[in-house]
């Protein structure tokens, strides 16, 4: 692959990186564009299925696709029971350290022991195949129990972020319908408390399905507990209850396994909602080669397992491939820029997987930081979330993996359930861009009509072919689901990203294309933002937009209409930016709010926010002949 010469600033893999690239990669590329479905059989048949499928893919009643038709499996089974029986029984599967420097390790034994006993306790509480369970809680090992434990008696979990708060948390309730609530007391964010179950109280006054809620103890601050309705984890595992059996329900291929909310363009936040097989193949299968996991490897997905990078990538796929992973409860810089350096140095991790906004926060320190550690255990490096911006990306090259560790750069989404565009070891890499498809994956950029663009022409970014992990539908919402991603270009899937690809086929990630606004790597809606700043007695109307932030990747600034008889101050800004981190969380609170007369809106009403965004950067807002006089 690295023959050919490529146009622009090229990093080609080494020799050593080559060996590999030979015996896996081209190969790879060949069997998969060949025959995408037989590619993804195979590699299906590398896990375990208590019944074999019948048909891989049904593509009969598209965009409602279906894969390994008829077959019965656990994925919770597939990342536990399936080690214990093997020599990975003692492995260690998961590494945690604290934000406050305390340890914990678990090896596939006592994972699936502690699993295999959570999932006692919630069927105790009457938790049966296909009920909703929802998490809350920080980076914690009881999430990934909690997670691991619902899948395999086939309840569905819906994990909410740690840093969302009171109305994120009670949307996600009452849309889930969940049964039960799994909530930490706390948890530790540089040096605070953030009190996750008085968050949780105010939200349960409002989500009349949940009927019990199971607080893990993690900070020990006083907290309330609700008489017959509040219980704790700990006491719980502890009771004759949880060692009553195994406790394992194989499900259906198709079987929901969870939910996980993501912003859209319009109103609340959507549940997609992702199965046991598919889900299974592809969080296997792409890890496996793009990380290209070794048996003594210390993998580090740095993400928080609230989103989706977490789900597929620091508890599903590292499980299924029997990887030992590490997982650090705390921020990056916390108590100073060295955190990170020092727990690779510490740990011998040898790949690390973490997204733009992490790696520029660091960045800025300086060099000096991470070279005080010695990083020499690193062999691969992972960037996710937002498209990396060159500067960040050399410097993540040349300062953290010493111009030898190989930099896969993914893009995908909470949709797509795994990577999609991403280099593999073997992948001549080019600063900024993901490269290429997966293998199996077909991506294109096309116009507004669908037509494929010219090399370096900016277009919407579309998958035309179906692919294992694929949503499957919107929770209670397919319509939305066919409108949303199958309506604009019959037949492919629509990304809601902008891309243009190069003379040589790679792919160049722009943005989102709706009103989404990506903070940190965080997909965060515009509308929820909006309903925030309305929801507050002195706001009459309110539009969010995202500015390019150097460490963020953008900020979230806010135009608001005041009701009569509310002046505006200081004070009250400072009121709403606080009042909106209250209702969505920490992550959503605005950079800047400016306190607006009118907002340019079109003619049917709608908030023309690129005419916002165009004035806030000091550019030509562009054609305004929808613009309301």
């Amino acid at each position: 692959m690295a023959e050919k010469k490529l146009s622009g600033e090229v990093y080609y893999p080494s020799k050593e990186v080559l060996e590999y690239a030979n015996a896996k990669c081209e190969s790879l590329y060949e069997f998969a564009s060949k025959d995408p479905v037989a590619f993804w059989e195979s590699e299906a048949k590398n896990l375990y299925w208590s019944k074999p499928w019948t048909k891989v893919l049904d593509d009969s009643n598209k965009p409602f696709y279906k894969w390994f038709v008829g077959a019965e499996t656990n994925i919770a089974y597939n990342c536990l029971d399936v080690h214990v029986k093997t020599a990975r029984r003692n492995k260690l599967a998961l590494i945690w350290e604290g934000e406050n420097g305390e340890f914990r390790s678990f090896s596939y034994f006592a994972l699936h022991r502690e699993t295999c006993r959570f999932a006692n306790v919630l069927r105790s509480l009457g938790v049966k195949k296909g009920d909703r369970v929802t998490l809350y809680m920080g980076r914690i090992p009881e999430l990934m129990i909690g997670m691991l434990a619902c899948a395999r008696i086939g309840a569905i979990h819906s994990v909410v972020y740690g840093g969302f708060s009171v109305e994120a948390l009670h949307e996600r309730l009452e849309d889930s319908q969940s049964k039960v609530l799994i909530v930490a007391d706390g948890s530790f964010q540089r040096g605070k408390i953030v009190e996750l179950k008085k968050i949780a109280d105010e939200a349960l006054q409002r989500a009349a399905t949940v009927e019990s809620v199971l607080v893990v103890k993690r900070t020990g601050h006083q907290i309330n507990m609700e008489f017959g309705r509040d219980m704790w984890y700990h006491e719980l595992m502890n009771l004759p209850i949880a060692n009553n059996n195994e406790c394992l329900e194989m499900v259906d291929a198709e079987h929901p396994l969870f939910l996980l909310y993501t912003s859209g363009t319009t109103g609340k936040p959507k549940a997609i909602l992702h199965t046991h097989g598919g889900y299974m193949v592809g969080t296997y299968t792409t890890l496996k080669y793009v990380f290209d996991i070794h048996e003594e490897d210390r993998y580090w997905c740095a993400a928080d397992p609230g989103w989706i990078t977490g789900h597929s990538y620091i508890v599903y796929g590292p499980l299924l491939n029997g990887a030992t992973s590490f997982m650090y409860e705390g921020a990056p810089n916390y108590p100073y820029p060295h955190r990170w350096w020092q727990m690779i140095e510490k740990y011998g991790i040898n790949i690390l997987y973490t997204a733009p906004t992490a790696i520029r926060g660091l960045m800025r320190f300086g060099d000096a930081w991470p070279n005080r550690y010695n990083l020499a255990s690193l062999r691969l490096l992972g960037s996710v979330g937002e498209p990396i911006n060159p500067e960040a990306w050399r410097w993540y090259y040349k300062v953290i993996g010493k111009e030898r560790c190989p930099i896969m750069d993914t893009w995908w989404q909470t949709e797509t359930g795994m990577f999609m565009i991403t280099p593999m070891p073997c992948t001549p890499l080019k600063p900024g861009s993901g490269t290429k498809p997966f293998p199996g994956i077909v991506a294109d950029v096309v116009d507004e009509n669908g037509n494929p663009v010219k090399p370096n022409e900016e277009g919407y970014l579309v998958i035309k072919t179906p692919w294992p992990s694929m949503l499957r539908t919107i929770w209670n919402d397919p319509d939305r689901y066919v409108n949303q991603y199958w309506s604009k270009y019959p037949g492919m899937y629509m990304t809601g990203d902008s891309a243009r690809k190069d003379e040589d086929g790679y792919f160049w990630v722009i943005g989102r294309v709706d009103d989404v606004i990506k903070v940190s790597g965080y997909r965060l809606g515009t509308a929820e933002i909006e309903s925030a700043l309305v929801s507050h007695p002195a706001v009459a109307e309110a539009a969010a937009i995202g500015l390019p932030h150097e460490l963020k990747g953008n900020a979230i600034h806010c135009f608001v209409l005041l009701k009569t008889g509310y002046e505006k101050s200081d004070k009250l800004v400072d009121e709403l930016k606080q009042h909106v981190a209250h209702e969505v969380g920490p992550i959503a609170k605005p950079e800047h709010i400016e306190i607006v007369d009118s907002l340019p809106k079109t003619r049917s009403g709608k908030i023309m926010r690129r005419v916002l965004k165009a004035r806030a950067l000091g550019i030509d807002p562009g054609n305004l002949s929808t613009l309301e006089e």
